[in-house]
């Protein structure tokens, strides 16, 4: 699997709104600061935050798209990216958007996310 490959095997796994697709991806050492300024570090910590999102917001399509890579080395990558999502809360639309850096290590030939921090878009003057 290449970093840009696991950009792709996130995204996907997003979309299946179930812990155990993301699972495999996370690091177990991770940390994961939300765009509402929430940090959970740990994979427990981590599972339980992506699950309460998965719960919360139903129907959710989560889109990441303006990667650009920072850093890539064979046992780390180091990426920006926007991120975009819809879905339903209590049954009525909502969406969001903003900004994202993230970094991956290299884990016995498998990539996995170790420090994601998500944040809002950049506001233009």
């Amino acid at each position: 699997m290449s970093p840009n490959e696991f950009v792709r095997d996130y995204e996907r796994a997003l979309a299946t709104q179930t812990w155990e697709a993301v699972r495999p991806l996370i690091h177990q050492n991770a940390t994961v600061t939300f765009s509402n300024g929430a940090v959970h570090k740990g994979k427990t910590t981590v599972r339980i935050a992506y699950e309460n999102n998965f719960e919360k917001i139903k129907n959710e399509t989560y889109t990441i798209s303006n990667v650009h890579w920072v850093l890539e080395t064979e046992n780390s990558a180091t990426y920006t990216f926007d991120f975009q999502w819809v879905g339903l809360i209590n049954g009525k639309a909502a969406s969001g958007a903003g900004r994202g850096t993230a970094v991956l290590v290299r884990m016995q030939d498998k990539w996995q996310l170790i420090a994601e921090h998500l944040g809002p878009c950049p506001k233009h003057s």
